[in-house]
């Protein structure tokens, strides 16, 4: 995959806090700009879930043609990582 600084590209991006990856906090997003959110997310330049939970380590991300794509990628992801966390 590759990142495309100048062009708007949907993606879907995954932030966590800590740095062993062990009991981080995730947090999964979706973007037309990746490159502009991951900066926000690291500089805490927005209220809200990351910046409360210090998630500012980009982990893994998908780009997608179409931002309907990216956005029902990340709604999969989303139930994926609830149901895992429920008993």
């Amino acid at each position: 995959m590759r990142i495309i600084a100048t062009m708007r590209h949907p993606a879907i991006y995954i932030m966590a806090s800590g740095t062993n990856g062990i009991n981080s906090t995730l947090y999964i997003g979706v973007t037309s700009n990746l490159v502009q959110r991951v900066w926000q997310h690291r500089t805490s330049a927005c209220d809200g879930f990351t910046r409360r939970y210090g998630c500012t380590r980009l982990v893994h991300f998908e780009q997608y043609d179409d931002m309907l794509t990216a956005i029902a990628r990340e709604k999969q992801l989303k139930n994926v990582t609830r149901r895992r966390n429920w008993p």
